[in-house]
């Protein structure tokens, strides 16, 4: 079932996704080499803490830390380790949730590591923008295939490709809701979009073969062929007669990063 948010609502989740976007923020000053993932995760367990707000993804589904942090040929759902320590020329997609008031805000963001190779950068710089034309289609009266299309159109005209089994979705007291929010569709399928949803916007892209493969651990997704993956998300809301709103934007990221921002 698709929840549709009041504006009382929305004033919380605002909240939630500000708490995140400022973590991510955070974590944008620890993003070097010779750090551990296990350290970027505790940075931002306290920050969000902080804030009284709860980490969303601790303990979540028997996930073990506060931050997805999924490194090189890792989409998603990497387990924090002292034993991963970030190296120059690796990048890192660190995946955020925070919980106030009973509502998630979720985001993530794929940071540079040091020095990384420019193919590598524009596999970056055009996942980013693939959200962005994702975002552009999430407007009352459009339909989920709209976004997973413009997401879909921009990246494989660039030669890289889509993961199908990992999915954005909706957001609110729940972590993750219906509707499921694929990166790849046709225009005019699936689910039409209402005035009040709020949906999280995740393009995960490979610059190889879009198969994934599962960890034995049961979480961790790599691609197939060990190519770098990147992974940018937004949640948004979906407003009466108008543009999108975004709810956890980048620009706590932008902030620190400044010329290093992608």
């Amino acid at each position: 079932m698709i929840y549709l948010k009041t504006e009382e609502d929305l004033v919380f989740l605002r909240e939630s996704g500000e708490i995140v976007a400022k973590a991510l923020g955070e974590v944008a000053k620890c993003v070097q080499p010779g750090v551990t993932t296990k350290y970027i995760d505790q940075i931002a367990e306290d920050f969000i803490r902080s804030y009284g707000a709860e980490p969303s993804f601790l303990n979540y589904g028997g996930f073990p830390a506060s931050l997805c942090i999924s490194v090189n040929e890792v989409v998603v759902h990497g387990f924090p380790s002292e034993k991963t320590i970030l190296k120059d020329g690796d990048i890192v997609s660190v995946d955020c949730g925070a919980k106030k008031n009973g509502f998630h805000g979720d985001s993530a963001y794929t940071f540079r590591v040091g020095d990384v190779k420019q193919e590598v950068v524009a596999l970056l710089r055009a996942t980013k923008e693939s959200l962005y034309m994702g975002i552009e289609q999430a407007v009352e009266g459009k339909r989920i295939g709209d976004i997973g299309n413009a997401v879909q159109t921009y990246c494989q005209r660039r030669g890289y490709s889509v993961v199908r089994e990992m999915v954005g979705h909706g957001v609110g007291r729940e972590l993750h809701e219906d509707p499921e929010v694929p990166n790849y569709g046709k225009h005019g399928a699936g689910p039409q979009l209402k005035a009040g949803m709020v949906i999280a916007i995740e393009p995960m892209i490979n610059m190889g073969s879009k198969n994934i493969i599962i960890g034995r651990n049961g979480w961790e997704v790599r691609t197939a062929d060990r190519k770098p993956s990147a992974h940018f998300e937004n949640t948004i809301a979906i407003r009466k007669n108008g543009a999108a709103e975004i709810l956890t934007s980048f620009d706590h990221i932008k902030e620190v990063l400044g010329d290093r921002f992608i």
